[in-house]
């Protein structure tokens, strides 16, 4: 299990939820066994800890008209990291940014109204960032799996 301090109700009930952050503590109480305030106690601690980040809606921008998905490997100088983090971390085309292992140090996905957007972002912010020794741009062509979170 990834997760070590969860007993099978609460694991089970994070399982619920990450298949329906929408469901209701009844609903979820009758599943695991518990009433709805012992269920909304349990959810609550289970915020309190920090094991419950947020609830979101996703959209998934290849459903709407002509948006461009992408991600883009970057190799940084180490003096710059900070910077480059920073400056990225500001824009709002920017959905996601990884520090990862290996040649290329942040891994960073960003979302597009369509191509010339892409070419916008690409020249007016990635192509400045201080201190880069090399960029890879991938195109998302579809999404197969897209796991959000930890699965138990």
């Amino acid at each position: 299990m990834y997760l070590k301090g969860l007993d099978e109700i609460d694991r089970t009930i994070i399982t619920l939820l990450t298949k329906n952050a929408r469901m209701s503590y009844v609903d979820i109480g009758e599943a695991v066994g518990l009433s709805r305030v012992a269920v909304k106690s349990r959810i609550c601690s289970l915020e309190n800890r920090g094991i419950i980040e947020e609830y979101t809606t996703i959209i998934n921008p290849q459903k709407i008209s002509s948006t461009v998905s992408s991600y883009y490997e970057i190799e940084i100088e180490p003096s710059s990291y900070k910077k480059v983090v920073d400056i990225l971390n500001s824009n709002d085309t920017v959905t996601q940014i990884y520090q990862v292992s290996g040649k290329n140090k942040l891994h960073v996905h960003a979302v597009t109204e369509d191509s010339k957007g892409m070419e916008a972002f690409l020249n007016d912010i990635m192509y400045k960032l201080p201190g880069i020794l090399s960029l890879d741009c991938n195109i998302i062509i579809s999404r197969i799996k897209d796991i959000k979170g930890l699965r138990l």
